[in-house]
């Protein structure tokens, strides 16, 4: 075991085993903050709920780019297989289809915070 892994391994047991105390605020700041931040949960309720809402259609978005990445080995088999049988032009249609499924993903990715607070971008 060489020294640098050593030094790792006493690092992050130091850490887990000795853990920062916890702050406790006092139970009178708590009751006077508490009916203010019920107020504003309220005013914030809409918003959130749609930004979970827009979320969640751009993860189903990604996941639909995730799934499309398996037309690029199907596309190449059947390019290469199904040659004979006539279905080498649809095999380059899904071959391109599944080399340009990461490049929607990423960008779909990177638009996930767009996507959260309710810009639409169609692609």
């Amino acid at each position: 075991m060489n020294r640098s892994l050593k030094i790792l391994l006493l690092t992050v047991s130091l850490l887990l085993l000795c853990p920062q105390p916890a702050r406790a605020i006092d139970p009178v700041t708590i009751a006077i903050l508490a009916p203010i931040a019920i107020k504003v949960a309220q005013a914030a309720s809409p918003y959130v709920l749609r930004a979970a809402k827009n979320t969640g259609t751009g993860l189903v978005k990604m996941g639909k780019d995730v799934l499309e990445l398996v037309y690029l080995p199907y596309g190449l088999g059947k390019m290469s297989f199904g040659y004979p049988f006539g279905g080498f032009r649809s095999g380059v249609i899904y071959t391109i289809k599944g080399c340009i499924a990461p490049c929607k993903l990423v960008v779909h990715t990177l638009l996930l915070p767009v996507y959260m607070i309710g810009v639409e971008v169609n692609m």
